[in-house]
């Protein structure tokens, strides 16, 4: 079969070493995400991460993973601290999201992307605000940093598509 309209999809990111790389609010959200970790409950899996994010009032609200026996009825940090942020601040759009991943009580060393299904949330939190919000994704030896949520999930899923 010959593919006569192929194209690509690409998207412009940032890449740090070092927290000291970010600037001071980029970096205070991290390492709120990074303590939010340490408080993952995580019983299954032992692998903690954290979630904090920065709404346009100002206010911080962090997660981390909530995990269940009756897999999957466990949460994501980052659906935990969006969907807690919703339910306090329903009018507050997300300027920021920031995501650690700790294990044995020591940030990993590479960043952990979010899942596809937190992916296709904070592509609803940009649709329903109108703004896109910035994705950090920390480690200890590389941090991401990506201007729009939108961009870490392709050819997503629309309520405009119904």
């Amino acid at each position: 079969m010959k593919h006569t309209n192929q194209q690509q999809y690409t998207f412009p990111f940032a890449e740090f070493t070092s927290s000291d790389q970010l600037n001071p609010e980029e970096k205070a959200l991290v390492e709120r995400a990074m303590e939010a970790s340490f408080k993952a409950y995580n019983p299954y899996s032992k692998f903690n991460v954290g979630a904090a994010v920065l709404l346009d009032n100002g206010k911080i609200i962090t997660g981390n993973n909530q995990e269940n026996a009756a897999y999957p009825s466990g949460l994501c940090a980052e659906r935990v601290a969006l969907f807690y942020a919703s339910s306090q601040y329903p009018d507050a759009a997300v300027k920021m999201l920031a995501i650690v991943a700790s294990k044995d009580g020591q940030v990993i060393k590479a960043p952990v992307p979010p899942c596809g299904s937190c992916r296709q949330v904070f592509i609803e939190w940009e649709n329903r605000f109108k703004k896109p919000f910035i994705v950090i994704m920390a480690g200890t030896e590389k941090i991401i940093r990506v201007e729009k949520a939108e961009w870490l999930l392709p050819f997503n899923f629309q309520a405009d598509f119904l």
